[in-house]
Formats: C-alpha cells, structure tokens, sequence
C-alpha cells in the first residue's frame, strides 16, 4: 500500500468525522448555536443540555456513525488493511474534536470547534471489531448513571478501546495497528477533556445520571 492511498483513507476518514451533527441538530431543534451552550462542545452530552435528551441521543448515535462509516468505506477500499482502518478510526475522531466546518474567530484566530471525541471512538472501535461495541457501551452507560460524570464517560470508551485493542494485539488476536487505534483515541480524548479533568480534580465538575444535581 503507497502513501497516497494512506493520505486519502485518513482524509476521507477526517472529513466524515468533522460532520457536525450536534451543531445542525440543536439548530434544526432550537434555532440555537450549540457553541453557545456550557461547555460550546458539539457532542451529545451538550447537544442534550442545549435541546434535551432525544436530540443528544441522535447526536450521540450519528457521532458514532460517521467515525464507524469511515471505518467501513476503508475496509471496501482497501481490504484486509489494518493501519487503513486504524488511521480511518483515528481520522474521524480528529475531525470530530477540530471539526472543518466549524470555524470561528476567537480572540484573532481561528479556532476548530467540535466535540470531546467519545462516541466516534465507540464508532471507530466498533467498525474495527464489532463486538467492541457490547464492552464499551455498558460499561460508558454505568459510569454515566452511577458516577454521573460525562466527563470520565467519554474517557471510559479511550481507556476501554486501548484495553481490547493492546490486549488484543499482545496475544495475537489484532494486528498492532488496531493497539495504535487505542492508544491515540485515548490521547486525544485526554486532549480534548483538560479542562473537564481540571474541574474534576477541584471538585467543581458537573454531574448527571443517578447523582446528577437534580439529584443530590
């Protein structure tokens, strides 16, 4: 496999990523700039605070999707190539995080909106090895009710992929690019979640689920 092919695949795999689907959401549902909204992330957890619960699921669901399609449209293009799953995978994260088509001028320079990176990266991990999906979800979904951080909800599903990948690849079941997958999505998830993690350490970060404030 030549460099060009690898550029595309990661291209492609990034401007799929960079589909804003919370910001047209919250814009179809409200009228409003989901940028405007908390955290200014276009991600399910604030697409839900900006116009309530059903549009942050259908965000949640399309993030997943767009990074999961990129995934398969390079499995057509190039079967039984891993880095060119992988990089797609990793692509449509970065896309989603510094999303193109969500540019602003702040402070006089331009700025990538997007999101905090944790459904694509169930996509992602998903359109790897399908079963991911029944690993990360369930246990995202505990830690979102029962901990009630979004925060270390996002994280879960880096730590969560690096798990099954790099496990996964040091017995021989994946090839190593699927452990680099892991790696880097869990990166940039901590990237994109310092401020969160900032909150989190001075005791200042929001709750949801089961001990949400409403339910303190």
């Amino acid at each position: 496999m030549q460099l060009l092919p690898f550029i595309g695949v990661t291209l492609l795999g990034y401007v799929l990523g960079s589909i804003p689907f919370g910001y047209m959401l919250v814009r179809l549902a409200t009228g409003g700039d989901i940028r405007d909204v908390h955290s200014g992330r276009s991600g399910g957890t604030n697409a839900m605070r900006a116009a309530g619960p059903w549009v942050g699921a259908l965000t949640g669901v399309l993030d997943g999707l767009k990074a999961y399609s990129a995934v398969q449209v390079a499995a057509v293009l190039f079967p039984g190539e891993a880095l060119a799953a992988a990089l797609a995978a990793a692509a449509a994260v970065l896309g989603h995080n510094y999303s193109m088509f969500l540019v602003q001028r702040k402070e006089g320079r331009l700025v990538l909106g997007g999101g905090a990176g944790g459904a694509p990266v169930v996509g992602g991990a998903t359109g790897i090895w399908l079963p991911s999906l029944y690993l990360i979800l369930p246990i995202g979904l505990i830690i979102y009710y029962f901990v009630g951080y979004a925060s270390l909800t996002t994280l879960s599903a880096g730590i969560m992929a690096l798990l099954i990948f790099g496990i996964g690849s040091a017995v021989g079941f994946f090839p190593l690019e699927y452990a680099w997958f892991g790696l880097t999505a869990l990166l940039m998830l901590v990237w994109a979640l310092r401020p969160n993690l900032k909150r989190l350490r001075e005791g200042k970060e929001r709750r949801h689920g089961f001990r949400g404030e409403k339910n303190m």
